[in-house]
């Protein structure tokens, strides 16, 4: 986005128009370090639109003062909204606080949609003399707060298309589950080998297996297995182009949007035991000091011996112990397993514990945050908040694809014959540390950003000090917000946050299409044929990375529309929580039991008037100076749980 003509001798500029703060909305352009403010009327323009526009003065504050020219592009088309009907016409009433504009839908557009009803909207035209846009009801999603309606509303104001299209139902009953003997014969046989998967309870997608074998000289051969998806899912294909246009799986908190349909997903790729599978290795030979001497890449097929869970395998590591107890048993009973497994899970978890060591002492952060999962009841109903920590079995499987992921990544740079796909992870904001320095400050702890290294290390031991304390929730999070955003790019910048100078994704192709693509450039070297995926790698990278932060949102959304679902019958109740963040409006406070975060408003604090102080991040009363700062402990009461306008609110006691 730049220049793009002179006129008036002002020179014209491409932007995004954001609508984040109605009152004050500016426009975002690369080619101008600070925001534009608006001269001029928004009317006919949405959040999201790219417009040109002129720079008429410089501004106080640093803020340019512009005039938006006309519309380049209208970015987003279609809205969620709910319709209030009249005799002739109907309005929508759009859910995304961004949207400032009601949408007019005439009655020929309505279809039969009914007075109070949520909606999709497409919008149709925006003529200059109109207050609002005219659009046409595109879906009927169903009645505000309902459980189906409220998800559905997720998938659909994020663009989420959940089922699969005849065609590629039809394209993929047509892929064949049996394995050829002359495919075997092309590939490294592996069926003889100890291998196990390592996964949730829950889980059908199984996209990595572990081998172990022991050498002749005491070294030890341990394979990483991934799904082959790349040998069933063709360029050019239909299939392959739902994969690309999906380019990644999603996981709601009741369901998962698979980026490929289940035969291939659940079935055909997932590398469930006692099957025959197809899949995309990198073998390592470790010496008994834990190094690496000896890589190899290539096509294989396994026989998985054992499938366990995660709590399962944890259990291995924690008794050396061969025997899983009922509790947590996947088959319900107890059961033993082979000596030779407890072997090999007790030797990766060293191996894993001693490069996860090497990786910190390079500058690796490494955050242990808590994940939040709910248990269901038949009506889709949460009963009770589940917190997922990463134990040692999660932290080995994590380790050995951290290993895959980066040798695959280093064969890449050193193969400079065409382009590739990285992950890549850029340094942190300068600014968001200083705040989070700042923050971390008034708990007692000490950020250094002074350099590079001094921040990882710094942010590791943050991180270390927070354990188990009140406020390890709100500093993790914070520390996570400094973060820049990793990303897909064939411009090797290397992984800050791992400390990697090459890093790339190759460990789970039957859920992110770049992993489909980096086995194809894979192959390639291994072929030695080059070029044949450089056209457009960089916009399918871009392209990846958009729909990884869709995907990130919707799961964001339906945790909180879960935990609002979870607070609806805790009316009255009072709760412990900690001040998770501060606006002009109100605070919000974090539940420490079940990390449900709800608002005070501003309006409900009676004990005086209260004004916001953005350095501090606090609100100030105005007489008695009684303040309410981040991090703070409080005490506060369920006021309401609106799943309608997602909304928890609170009050202090």
């Amino acid at each position: 986005m730049g220049k793009r003509r002179k006129q008036n001798n002002n020179k014209i500029y491409r932007g995004v128009l954001d609508f984040s703060n109605k009152k004050d909305p500016f426009i975002d352009c690369i080619k101008i370090a600070h925001h534009v403010k608006l001269n001029t009327s928004i009317i006919n323009y949405l959040h999201g639109d790219i417009v040109e526009f002129e720079i008429l003065s410089r501004k106080r504050k640093g803020f340019y003062l512009g005039n938006i020219l006309g519309l380049i592009e209208r970015k987003k088309k279609e809205y969620v909204g709910i319709i209030q009907s009249n005799k002739n016409f109907a309005f929508a009433i759009i859910e995304d606080r961004k949207v400032h504009s009601d949408i007019f839908i005439p009655s020929t557009n309505i279809g039969k949609a009914q007075d109070g009803d949520k909606v999709l909207i497409k919008i149709l035209d925006w003529k200059k003399q109109d207050l609002s846009p005219i659009g046409k009801v595109e879906k009927i999603l169903g009645k505000p707060g309902d459980h189906t309606t409220e998800i559905d509303t997720i998938l659909s104001k994020n663009s989420i298309e959940i089922n699969f299209s005849e065609e590629v139902k039809d394209f993929t009953k047509n892929i064949s589950e049996k394995i050829s003997e002359e495919e075997i014969v092309k590939r490294r046989d592996f069926r003889k080998t100890l291998t196990f998967t390592i996964d949730p309870t829950d889980a059908k997608d199984f996209d990595d297996a572990l081998s172990y074998k022991k050498m002749e000289n005491n070294n030890i051969e341990i394979g990483i297995h991934i799904a082959d998806v790349s040998h069933y899912v063709i360029p050019g294909t239909i299939l392959d182009k739902e994969a690309y246009h999906r380019a990644t799986s999603i996981y709601l908190v009741d369901r998962v949007i698979p980026m490929l349909p289940e035969k291939l997903s659940n079935k055909i790729c997932s590398l469930r035991p006692k099957e025959e599978k197809l899949t995309f290795s990198a073998v390592f030979n470790f010496n008994d000091k834990g190094d690496i001497i000896e890589s190899w890449f290539g096509r294989t097929i396994i026989e998985s011996d054992y499938r366990f869970s995660y709590q399962e395998a944890q259990k291995i590591i924690e008794t050396k112990s061969d025997k899983i107890p009922k509790e947590i048993s996947l088959t319900k009973e107890e059961y033993k397993v082979d000596k030779n497994i407890v072997e090999a899970i007790l030797i990766l978890d060293k191996i894993a514990k001693q490069k996860r060591k090497e990786r910190e002492n390079k500058g690796s952060i490494n955050f242990n945050k808590k994940e939040v999962s709910f248990k269901l009841n038949e009506e889709k109903d949460p009963v009770e908040i589940i917190f997922k920590e990463s134990k040692d079995a999660n932290k080995l499987i994590e380790e050995f694809m951290l290993i895959a992921n980066k040798k695959v990544a280093e064969l890449f740079t050193d193969i400079k014959k065409q382009k590739y796909i990285y992950r890549i992870h850029d340094v942190p904001d300068i600014e968001k540390l200083k705040n989070l320095r700042h923050i971390v400050k008034g708990f007692g702890y000490t950020l250094d950003i002074s350099s590079s290294k001094g921040i990882s290390k710094s942010l590791n031991k943050l991180l270390e000090d927070v354990k188990g304390k009140k406020e390890q929730n709100l500093i993790e999070s914070l520390a996570l917000r400094s973060m820049s955003k990793a990303e897909y790019s064939t411009n090797n910048i290397g992984h800050y946050g791992l400390s990697f100078i090459n890093y790339t994704h190759f460990t789970s192709p039957i859920r992110r299409y770049p992993d489909v693509l980096v086995h194809r450039l894979l192959q390639d070297i291994l072929n030695q044929q080059f070029g044949r995926y450089d056209q457009n790698l960089q916009k399918k990278s871009i392209y990846c990375s958009e729909q990884e932060n869709t995907a990130v949102k919707a799961e964001r959304e339906s945790i909180k529309y879960m935990q609002i679902k979870y607070m609806k019958d805790k009316i009255g109740n009072t709760y412990n929580g900690i001040i998770s963040g501060v606006s002009d409006w109100g605070i919000y406070v974090e539940i420490e039991e079940n990390k449900c975060e709800g608002m005070v408003y501003i309006r409900d604090i009676k004990d005086d008037k209260y004004f916001y102080n953005s350095d501090e991040q606090s609100l100030i009363g105005k007489n008695k100076k009684n303040k309410y700062q981040l991090g703070d402990p409080i005490e506060i009461e369920v006021k309401k749980a609106d799943l309608i306008k997602k909304h928890l609110d609170f009050i202090i006691i």
